[in-house]
């Protein structure tokens, strides 16, 4: 079964799983959505979880296309999210192993979010060694297999009741965190990752 998927920054654990569980297609036809996994991420710090969020240049209609959707260049945002990123996860165990992967993003322009969401994406995939089967909307889809556009939301309960945990590098302070950004996966357990991702999606 093909699921939906809007784009995402740094998606959450659970949005890597579907793609690593199923073939998607990511939807660039719906009109964007604030305050969703489109623009923003979450982290753990050692303060607690942190939201990164992209800001974004308001369309001039009510309702803009996610994939006209511009990154908005104020208020140093690359600059903001790459230093939390790396107070966050200086001291994880795999950090420095991705670090030169993940810089270029916060250094280089990107116009559209749609854009800089689907290169962050491959290059998770890449690191992660896997190659999901992802194709991209051609208009609007009304009756897809499985719709997740909206199912993968931060305010919104996770799809699953239970993650298998992993190890955090704030996990002794906080207890362990389910379905944070990918690069906390990533950080912490490198190439294990993937496995956690089988698990995640229920694939024996």
């Amino acid at each position: 079964m093909t699921a939906l998927l809007s784009t995402a920054y740094l998606a959450p654990v659970e949005y890597y799983a579907q793609l690593y569980q199923r073939p998607v297609i990511i939807e660039q036809w719906d009109n964007y959505v604030k305050q969703s996994y489109r623009n923003r991420c979450i982290i753990a710090t050692t303060n607690g979880l942190q939201t990164l969020s992209i800001p974004t240049v308001k369309p001039n209609t009510l309702k803009c296309l996610t994939r006209d959707i511009r990154i908005a260049e104020h208020g140093e945002w690359r600059h903001l999210h790459w230093n939390a990123i790396v107070s966050a996860y200086n001291s994880s165990p795999f950090f420095e192993y991705y670090e030169e992967d993940f810089r270029p993003f916060y250094e280089k322009k990107y116009e559209f979010l749609f854009d800089f969401n689907e290169r962050l994406r491959e290059t998770v995939c890449r690191l992660m060694h896997f190659s999901p089967q992802v194709s991209y909307s051609s208009e609007y889809l009304k009756n897809p297999d499985l719709d997740l556009r909206e199912a993968i939301h931060p305010k919104k309960p996770s799809l699953r009741q239970s993650f298998p945990p992993y190890y955090q590098v704030f996990e002794q302070k906080f207890g362990f965190q389910a379905d944070l950004s990918i690069i906390d996966l990533l950080f912490n357990m490198g190439p294990e990752a993937e496995k956690i991702l089988l698990l995640y999606s229920g694939i024996n």
